[in-house]
């Protein structure tokens, strides 16, 4: 399928694709029915198949690191929380989908080593490094790239990778095409990682404390007519196993460390939790 115009041909990932690439991603999942999942910035977009939600930034403040929205869906339990220290104890989850997070947060090794503290297995997702050097987004603040097995993280000082290549796509008004023409083949824009027991990471070096800041000022990705018609599809396969779900009942205590857990050891309902 492709977008004509007087100067130009960019070729559009067709929705019928999309939905199947989202349904590898998102949908077919190595879940038992029975495991208890996290999703760990869940923001706007919280996975069809957790069962708790995690995200430090659900205020409408936020609105434009996720895509624009109001502020994060709040459609099961959400705890209000940092990801490189969550209020969860050891093996509380069975699985965890960690997806587009790693990208944006000061520390990812603290992240990555809570994912395997509060869990047994799960799924990550960021940009892949070369790809997202050609067009990434200005709120990401690591090139994020596998190695062998490793799952390697370089800092980002600068919004471009080449400041002149940058300039010039800006100038031009080059960027939405060149990144159409990126999103076209999404399966190799980003890293998607399986996990079980231990993920194998590397850090090289610190992102510089100014950039960080900015970086969290920064739009980011926006939500289209494509992903809306995604999640609508999502909504309608999944259903069904959504309902069954969400009669399961998770207490309180049930997942959240020593410190936090309370005598009445309450079933958790769909609303925001600060400890």
């Amino acid at each position: 399928m492709t977008q004509t115009t007087e100067r130009e041909t960019i070729p559009v990932m067709s929705i019928a694709t999309q939905i199947k690439l989202f349904h590898e991603r998102r949908i077919a999942l190595p879940i038992p029915a029975d495991a208890r999942v996290l999703d760990v910035g869940s923001g706007d977009k919280p996975s069809w198949r957790a069962d708790v939600l995690l995200d430090l930034y659900p205020g409408e403040e936020y609105a434009s690191q996720r895509s624009g929205s109001h502020g994060a869906k709040v459609s099961r339990p959400l705890f209000d929380a940092d990801a490189s220290n969550m209020p969860f104890r050891d093996g509380a989850f069975d699985y965890t989908i960690c997806s587009n997070l790693l990208e944006h947060v000061p520390d990812p090794a603290a992240v990555l080593e809570e994912l395997m503290r509060v869990s047994r297995a799960g799924y990550i997702e960021v940009p892949e490094a070369a790809s997202a050097k050609i067009v990434d987004f200005p709120s990401h603040v690591w090139w994020c790239r596998m190695e062998g097995g490793t799952l390697v993280f370089e800092p980002k000082t600068k919004r471009f990778f080449d400041d002149e290549v940058g300039e010039y796509l800006a100038r031009t008004g080059l960027e939405v095409p060149v990144r159409k023409v990126l999103d076209s083949r999404f399966e190799d824009r980003v890293v998607m990682l399986h996990w079980q027991d231990k993920v194998k990471y590397e850090v090289k070096g610190e992102v510089p404390a100014d950039f960080m800041a900015r970086a969290l000022t920064e739009p980011g990705h926006s939500k289209d007519l494509a992903t809306r018609v995604i999640l609508a599809a999502t909504d309608v396969l999944t259903w069904r196993t959504r309902r069954g779900l969400a009669r399961r009942g998770i207490r309180f205590n049930d997942v959240v460390k020593t410190e936090f857990q309370r005598s009445d050891n309450p079933v958790l309902e769909p609303q925001i939790y600060r400890l």
